[in-house]
């Protein structure tokens, strides 16, 4: 029986694309598509979106909620708020929208007041959506801000560098917060694709790095994988890495000392996206007291 390659869960199968994987940002390029309503689950869109959308949706169900419950309070009768009565059918809108508003959020400043029963009811209501919305929007909040993330820079290019008597496969990190990262690994991964019985096929191979674990990141740590006669790199060229389309794929794993969990990051680079025959040049310098300065922005720079 054939032994199934390797695949670490993006399919071996090549699809004629030529863009990477893995974007910039850490997410993989793949869209979602033929999915039910069903499959929709809201706490995670909320919790994955970007924070402008976020707030901006926030924003927008608050004005939406006060423009529905206004159109009500007019709808019985702008009568029945003591106070609203305005000489345009805009100004009792806006007399309705701003009481409605101050009725969501238990404000209550007084100057405008339900009368009858109707009026009342449709307050009470709204005062008890208001409640749990409000405590939904902070339960969202909480959860955005709360949860543990890694904010990782990776060099721009990857190097091809002189190593000992040979070459060496390098790139660079460094955390771009000022929290404590712990047990740091990295995981480096090798796709190129190949032709198989006249079609081509995605085929992957793990790289042996250098130092695979380091205990800190204070500073910046060069990530090298040392290309020698069992490396998948060995006797590969600039072209050779372009014809197969190589693209270096990422994964690093840490314990956030802040958060007391385990964080991730991914990254890749491709083929067109090293540099060979350079070093990285020194991200960080010692001044006259004897302390370390890291320079965070030179992490990519070449000497």
């Amino acid at each position: 029986m054939r032994k199934p390659s390797f695949d670490p869960g993006l399919t071996n199968q090549f699809t004629g694309s030529f863009r990477r994987v893995i974007n910039k940002d850490g997410s993989f390029n793949v869209h979602r598509r033929g999915a039910t309503w069903r499959d929709f689950h809201p706490y995670l869109y909320l919790i994955n979106m970007s924070w402008p959308g976020f707030l901006g949706l926030i924003f927008l169900g608050y004005v939406l909620g006060n423009t529905v419950f206004a159109l009500a309070y007019c709808a019985i009768g702008i009568d029945q708020l003591q106070g609203a009565e305005a000489a345009t059918s805009f100004g009792r809108f806006l007399n309705a929208f701003f009481f409605s508003s101050h009725t969501l959020s238990t404000v209550g400043y007084g100057n405008i007041s339900p009368k009858g029963t109707v009026a009342n009811f449709l307050a009470a209501f709204e005062a008890l959506l208001g409640v749990l919305g409000f405590a939904l929007a902070t339960g969202l909040l909480f959860g955005r801000v709360s949860r543990p993330s890694a904010r990782i820079g990776f060099s721009p290019n990857m190097l091809v560098a002189p190593y000992q008597d040979g070459l060496s496969l390098q790139f660079r990190v460094v955390n771009l917060r000022k929290n404590s990262l712990m047990e740091i690994e990295v995981r480096t991964m090798l796709m190129t694709v190949d032709r198989e019985n006249g079609q081509s096929k995605r085929s992957y191979k793990m790289l042996r790095m250098e130092r695979d674990q380091v205990l800190f990141m204070p500073l910046t740590w060069t990530i090298v994988h040392p290309i020698d006669a069992e490396s998948p790199l060995s006797g590969l060229t600039a072209e050779d890495l372009d014809r197969l389309q190589a693209e270096f794929l990422i994964l690093i794993k840490a314990y956030d000392d802040t958060f007391a969990q385990t964080v991730q990051a991914r990254y890749s680079y491709r083929h067109d996206e090293i540099v060979w025959g350079k070093r990285f040049a020194p991200a960080f310098s010692v001044d006259g007291s004897g302390d370390m300065i890291l320079e965070v922005d030179k992490v990519g720079d070449l000497a």
